[in-house]
């Protein structure tokens, strides 16, 4: 669906992607739109008798085929025991200049592009499913806005836009979550995928959203380097996003100080998001992108 170049690696390579058509996104707190879809809910009627038929289609669950029907017209139908609803789709990119790292080695190893093809799989899986989808990309430059859209003839604008998104500039996670909050009319499943280095932190952003009704899945995205840091002695560390600069002297100590430090930040995240009801994944980019959606949000009841 894309030119594969140095520059301009595909996101959603075509083994990938027919790994994903047959899949959908979940939401299992987040009340679904009341519009009639393609995608089935969940929530399973609470009455015996079937609300209506249908013609079957590759991939329906055989256990609800009506098999008097089809012995009798030799046509396949589905006994619709459950209601067809619509699922709001809210997928956000922290697109800030920290997400740029590394800025040398191979482009395969920036977290951007772990991101964007994070961002462009779950978007294609929502538009399989024919949710209503809109995906942000944040930095202080303002929100790059895709959507609301739905269906899969959506991809290959979908996977553009994804592309040409670039990481500049500063998120201020807890401004731009309540934005984001405030613009929405309805709550979805709402999927934010971050390095989590903001400012201000992400708390208040986080409890915007869920007082909003939506569904939060917090995808946590860091690079090797950053989690073990190659580096040693009498160093001078400038933040690429706010331009201030420590003098520091990395040795053995400084080391152990530093990853029982990150531990902590990344067991803090996790429990703000336990006791909220928020969902959270942790992934490093010498990872397989892939493993969270095929893996990681399957097994937690997000993708089916």
């Amino acid at each position: 669906m894309s030119e594969d170049n140095k520059n301009n690696p595909i996101l959603l390579p075509e083994p990938i992607r027919r790994r994903l058509d047959p899949l959908m996104l979940v939401a299992n707190k987040v009340r679904v739109g009341a519009m009639k879809g393609d995608r089935r809910s969940i929530n399973r009627g609470t009455s015996i008798e079937f609300a209506d038929y249908r013609n079957y289609v590759p991939g329906d669950d055989l256990r609800q085929m009506d098999w008097n029907i089809y012995a009798r017209l030799e046509k396949p139908y589905i006994k619709l025991l459950e209601d067809e609803e619509d699922l709001s789709v809210n997928i956000i990119l922290d697109a800030s200049a920290s997400m740029n790292f590394p800025e040398e080695g191979e482009i395969d190893h920036k977290k951007i592009l772990f991101a964007k093809r994070i961002f462009a799989g779950l978007g294609y899986v929502s538009l399989t499913s024919n949710d209503r989808l809109m995906m942000t990309g944040l930095n202080d430059n303002g929100m790059a806005l895709f959507g609301p859209v739905r269906g899969r003839g959506q991809a290959v604008a979908m996977l553009r836009y994804a592309q040409n998104l670039s990481a500049d500039g500063i998120t201020d996670l807890n401004i731009m979550l309540k934005d984001f909050a405030l613009r929405t009319t309805r709550p979805g499943l709402t999927i934010v995928i971050s390095d989590m280095f903001s400012p201000t932190g992400y708390l208040e952003g986080l409890n915007a959203l869920l007082g909003r009704g939506h569904e939060v899945v917090l995808v946590h995205v860091l690079a090797p380097e950053e989690v073990t840091p190659p580096l040693a002695g009498d160093l001078r560390l400038i933040d690429v996003e706010t331009g201030q600069a420590q003098e520091v002297t990395i040795d053995a100590n400084m080391r152990a100080i530093y990853s029982q430090r990150l531990s902590a930040w990344r067991d803090e995240i996790q429990s703000d998001c336990r006791r909220r009801g928020a969902h959270y994944f942790m992934l490093q980019t010498d990872e397989p992108w892939e493993r969270l959606i095929l893996s990681d949000m399957r097994r937690v009841g997000l993708v089916r």
